[in-house]
């Protein structure tokens, strides 16, 4: 890490990591570069699938130019292999934003992806590329959302979440599903989108 400025660690890639943020498991990580990490997100890359010769592997893979705003969870999906608990890689492409207080278990959310506030993705859930998901939208377990949709949640029935904390007290989650297909220029609009907020995005003092 190159610099430090105000709340925030400066790194030599140009990501934005604020000192709040709690990124356990650093060594299984990767940052693309120039992505945004705000207060009290938690990248939980401690949660690793360790291979039959002992060695760990990465765990969760960010690209470029994205954004995990404040209360974020980025959590490798698991479920049991062989009488035990096993954890799979996630990885999230360039140019994805993601609201406040979502939970991410995905196994994989693709480049150009706007995700909104208070979301849930479940357990291996696949969203491909240039998707919208509205906020308090719960994406279910395993689901796997086309290129070019708008998810919103139409109906109430989303899980509670699996938090101790209470984060979510209050919040309703409906489930999600595609209510519209967004246009070809999707991808131009979000690149353009997320590359001008980190233009323009300066840390806290």
């Amino acid at each position: 890490m190159a610099s430090s400025q105000s709340a925030y660690i400066i790194t030599d890639t140009g990501n934005k990591v604020s000192r709040k943020a709690e990124i356990l498991g650093l060594r299984n990580i990767v940052l693309g570069g120039k992505t945004i990490i705000k207060p009290n997100v938690q990248i939980r890359g401690d949660l690793v699938r360790v291979s039959a010769s002992g060695g760990g592997a990465i765990s969760v893979a960010i690209g470029r130019y994205c954004l995990l705003d404040d209360g974020c969870l980025i959590k490798p999906p698991a479920k049991p292999y062989r009488g035990q608990l096993s954890y799979y890689p996630i990885k999230i492409g360039d140019h994805v934003h993601i609201g406040a207080n979502t939970t991410i278990e995905a196994a994989q959310i693709g480049s150009n992806v706007i995700i909104g506030k208070n979301c849930i993705i479940g357990k291996f859930a696949i969203i491909k590329d240039c998707v919208r998901v509205d906020d308090n939208t719960h994406v279910p377990a395993g689901m796997v959302i086309a290129p070019l949709s708008l998810v919103s949640a139409r109906r109430k029935g989303g899980p509670k979440p699996e938090d101790e904390t209470g984060r979510y007290a209050g919040v309703i989650h409906g489930v999600g599903e595609v209510v519209e297909e967004l246009p070809e220029v999707t991808q131009l609009l979000i690149d353009a989108e997320t590359r001008d907020f980190y233009a323009a995005w300066r840390p806290e003092q």
